[in-house]
Formats: C-alpha cells, sequence, structure tokens
C-alpha cells in the first residue's frame, strides 16, 4: 500500500475562515462513495487533478474548527488531502452487482474506503483532513476503484458530487461545470426562528443521545432487510402520468408508489404502520440569494414533513399532498423560518452530544433522493456509461433514490437507462414477499390494477 498527501496546486485558501451556520454541523456523519472503473486510471495525472481541483475548492482542503461561544469554522489552510492506493491480488473481479445503494450489515464497500475520522473532529480536528481518497487496482481484472469518503459538516451530496465531478473534469482536461464554488453562507440568528415549525423538522426537533442512536442504529439494521428496487424510465414516465402528469415530479410519483404498495398490501388493516406522512430531504439552493446562492458548498438541505394524506390509497392524493408540502417549504417566506429553527436544533444537539435522529416515526416514511445527480456519469473519468456507483446504507422506511448503474453482459455493456431510477430501504421481513409480489404483479400489470 502506497500513499501520498497531495496539495493545492496553489495556495487559495490562505487560512481565511468560514463560519458555519447550524445547518453545517453534521459533525459525525461522513459520506462515503465508491466508483468502479473497467481500466486504469493514472495515478500521476489523477494527483494533477486534485491537486487542481482544491485550488478552486480551498475549502476542502481545510480543517475543522470550534472556537469559543459555540462558533464552527471550516479554515481554509491549504492542507494536502490523502490519497492511498492498492494492489487487490485476491479478487478475480470486482464482486457486487449493480445495485448502487449497499447493505450496511458486513458491508463490502470497506475495504475499498478510507473513512474520514469525524470522531475526532471535535476533540482533534486539525489533525484530520475532510476528505480521504483511495485507489484500488483489482489486478486480475484490471478494474480500478475510487472510494471517496467526504466530511458531512463539508456539505451535502450536492457539495460533495459537484467536487468530485470537478476532480472528473481536471482528469480528462476539461472546464468544471458552472456555477464555481461559493462558499460563504448565511448565518441564521434566534430571533428569526419559529419554534411552533419544530414539529415539522422530525429529525432534529426528536434528536437523542450519542450512544442511544448508535445502538437503536444496529439494532434496526439487524431486524429489517434490504430491498432494492429498479425502475426504468419508462416505467417511471407511467407512474408520473398515473399520479398526475406534470403536476407532479418523477420523484413524487416514485414515493406515491411505493407508499400505495405498502398501505394496500402491507399496512392496510395496521394503524401503527399505515403510511400516512412524508418527511422529505429538500435542496433549498436557489430558491433566493438571500437563502443560498447556485454553487453554494454547504449543506443546503431540509428535511420537512408533510401534511396527512387525505387517502392513503390513493395515488394521486398522496403525490398531490407530497408536491404540495415541496412547493410550500420552497416558499421563501415560510423557509426562512424553518431554516432558522432547524439551525437552532441543530446547534443545541452538538451543544449536548446528541445525533439527529433519522427515523423512521409512527406512519412516516423519509425520502432522501440523489436522483437529480447522475454520480455514475458525473465522476467517470472518461468511462462513459462504463462507471459504477456505490453507496452503503439505507434504514427502515427511508427511501434512498439513485440513478441506474450501467450494466453489463459477459464483456458486452448495455445502452444505459439514464433516466431509471433505483430506490433502497429496509423492511420487516413479515411483509417483504407481499411487497415483492405485489411489486411484480402492478410491474407485469403496466400499474393499471393501481388505486388512483
Amino acid at each position: 500500500m502506497t500513499s501520498w498527501l497531495v496539495l493545492p496546486s496553489s495556495p487559495t485558501g490562505n487560512n481565511r475562515r468560514i463560519e458555519l451556520a447550524g445547518l453545517d454541523l453534521w459533525i459525525i456523519p461522513r459520506i462515503d462513495n465508491v466508483f468502479v472503473y473497467p481500466g486504469e486510471l493514472d495515478i500521476n495525472q489523477f494527483k494533477h487533478a486534485l491537486s487542481d481541483a482544491l485550488s478552486l475548492w480551498p475549502l476542502v482542503a481545510g480543517r475543522f474548527l470550534v472556537l469559543d461561544g459555540g462558533h464552527y469554522f471550516i479554515e481554509m489552510s491549504d492542507n494536502g488531502i490523502p490519497v492511498t492506493y492498492a494492489g487487490n491480488n485476491q479478487l478475480k473481479q470486482w464482486p457486487l452487482n449493480n445495485n448502487v445503494v449497499v447493505d450496511i450489515i458486513g458491508n463490502p464497500l470497506l475495504p475499498f474506503i478510507d473513512g474520514v475520522n469525524t470522531m475526532n473532529l471535535m476533540t482533534n480536528p486539525v489533525e484530520e483532513p475532510l476528505l480521504r481518497l483511495k485507489l484500488t487496482c483489482i489486478v486480475q481484472s484490471g478494474e480500478w476503484v475510487l472510494g471517496t469518503s467526504w466530511a458531512h459538516v463539508l456539505g451535502d451530496a450536492s457539495s460533495y458530487c459537484n467536487f468530485l465531478s470537478t476532480l472528473s473534469r481536471l482528469y480528462q482536461k476539461m472546464e468544471p461545470v458552472k456555477p464555481l464554488p461559493i462558499f460563504e453562507r448565511r448565518l441564521w440568528q434566534e430571533e428569526e426562528a419559529d419554534q411552533s415549525l419544530s414539529p415539522l423538522i422530525k429529525e432534529l426537533s426528536n434528536a437523542k443521545p450519542l450512544q442511544e442512536m448508535v445502538q437503536s442504529f444496529l439494532s434496526r439494521e439487524e431486524t429489517h432487510e434490504q430491498l432494492n428496487l429498479h425502475f426504468s424510465a419508462k416505467q417511471l414516465s407511467r407512474l408520473r402520468e398515473l399520479a398526475g402528469g406534470g403536476t407532479v415530479t418523477i420523484q413524487d410519483a416514485l414515493t406515491s408508489y411505493i407508499i400505495l404498495l405498502l398501505n394496500t398490501h402491507c399496512f392496510k388493516n395496521d394503524d401503527e404502520r399505515r403510511i400516512l406522512r412524508t418527511n422529505t430531504a429538500i435542496n433549498f439552493r436557489g430558491i433566493s440569494d438571500s437563502i443560498a446562492r447556485d454553487g453554494l458548498v454547504a449543506n443546503a438541505v431540509i428535511v420537512m414533513s408533510s401534511e396527512n394524506f387525505d387517502d392513503p390509497l390513493s395515488l394521486t392524493n398522496i403525490a398531490k399532498t407530497i408536491r404540495r408540502a415541496i412547493v410550500r417549504t420552497r416558499d421563501p417566506k415560510f423557509l426562512e423560518p424553518c431554516l432558522a429553527t432547524a439551525d437552532g436544533l441543530l446547534r443545541k444537539i452538538v451543544q449536548k452530544n446528541l445525533l439527529p435522529n433519522l427515523g423512521p416515526f409512527r406512519n412516516d416514511i423519509t425520502v432522501n433522493s440523489n436522483f437529480r445527480y447522475d454520480w455514475a456519469f458525473l465522476v467517470d473519468f472518461g468511462y462513459t456509461n462504463k462507471c459504477r456507483f456505490y453507496t452503503p446504507w439505507t434504514g427502515r422506511l427511508y427511501f434512498r433514490v439513485f440513478r441506474l448503474n450501467p450494466t453489463k453482459e459477459g464483456n458486452e455493456w448495455i445502452p444505459r437507462d439514464h433516466d431509471g431510477a433505483e430506490v433502497a430501504f429496509r423492511i420487516t421481513p413479515d411483509i417483504k414477499d407481499k411487497f415483492i409480489n405485489a411489486w411484480h404483479n402492478d410491474v407485469a400489470k403496466n400499474f393499471s390494477n393501481i388505486n388512483l
């Protein structure tokens, strides 16, 4: 195994400090992703591209700081990012199928990831980088694997994807996609908050002690099984047409359909588990420049609860209720007090050594969709439609949604369904077969039998 510390090609951070909003204080979580390529990545070319990317993104080459008075910063200190290389002689080829979301039980991605030690950020932050990268060559097949680990305090999936896309494009001698990164963010004030909105922000208002959440997390994974459902672009278009056409999005329709399946075939006579609401992760960039501009590198997502469905057995009612909640949240007049309230809740979570509660909550599901980000395409390093993307973990009734991976039959790559989707979540074993059988039946009938 070989390691390098890759510095920015030119120092652009100059130790400037960016104060973080409370919304950024996802200190313990990190995001780990893995990309698999059918051929070699040139290590020297990779290091040069990373060096140039860090000059454009000095926040990533910075260090997390905690100052007196509950103020949190990233100091853009132009530090190096560790890159590790390993050759794997044991595997004949990449061992996983095309499912994007990998089961956290016995996580097979771990050997390919050099994880950021986020537990050190509060106690010894100067020593811990906020990004770590690992390259692995599977010698027998010639495949290369890029493992990436990103401290969530740097930013959300949008920030992470944009940085890796910049790295991929620079490697290919291409210009980064605009807008260029913006690091300054709005700092929310306590007087802007409205505590009556707290019940709508369940992940934060129901936070629990760190050890309790970790133990709960581990026990839940053992008692629930993961499903990975794949939908073609044609199927998604059909569901959208049935759910309301242009009045809802593809994501609204997909979420609504899965809820309808659960309520109709698994929870119909179960008042405790019937799904009546959604909690949806909503990106608020570009809604208002005073809130968050396009290109902002931060955690610009809030998870908001919908109203109850008037009819939890109607596809269109569920979809329109979800859409109404998202439109409401994206109204700047409603959003500003919501963000200020969430900001204050996250600050208290950090001060009290709590963790946000990812649920599930009674009669709810959570939707955290990456459907807008085609990771496998944006981080392909020139292997167009031949890069596969993987990420670990999903939770109980916690819907994670991604674009489909490219597929291969033998040595032949199949034309990719760019607009298809995978949704992954965990359910109890007692309803798994009911759910899968109902889904297969609906697909066979082109969804003509579902309740609109």
